[in-house]
């Protein structure tokens, strides 16, 4: 009985000693919107809108974007109500018809207004990966193609 107490106590202590691996988000400290030079702008998806490719966007989103995006990209994630934000609905064609792909992931690279920028925390093809699946979201989205 005294070994479990030392083990309960023990794990109990590294927990609440151990740093979380949480990630701050400082909305102060995000890009303000800026100007876009026509080369974003008509940038092109070098990735196709694969199965794959939108699968791994999914799991992307899932990790960095559905706390603010909501896990349908409705821009409702319980981040986003807490804060009282206001992100985009990635369902409403109309909206994405505002966004270039080039666009997308310039703003999900560098951030936006009060989002953070993914930065280097992901490789291009992932950023491209992450555009395919926010594309996904709008009833006019890209049909994906097979390998």
């Amino acid at each position: 009985m005294r070994r479990f107490l030392i083990a309960v106590a023990s794990f109990g202590l590294l927990t609440v000693s151990s740093p979380a691996q949480v990630t701050k988000i400082e909305p102060e400290k995000a890009p303000p919107d800026r100007e876009v030079s026509p080369e974003v702008i008509n940038r092109k998806n070098p990735v196709p809108p694969s199965e794959d490719s939108i699968a791994e966007g999914k799991r992307r989103f899932g990790i960095d974007c559905v706390m603010c995006h909501g896990p349908e990209g409705d821009g409702k994630g319980e981040l986003a109500v807490t804060l009282k934000l206001s992100p985009p609905d990635y369902r409403d064609d109309a909206v994405m018809k505002k966004f270039t792909d080039g666009e997308l992931f310039d703003i999900i690279t560098n951030g936006r207004r009060k989002m953070p920028p993914e930065g280097k925390r992901a490789t291009p093809e992932q950023i491209w990966n992450l555009v395919n699946y926010v594309r996904s979201f709008a009833q006019k989205a890209p049909t994906p193609t097979t390998k």
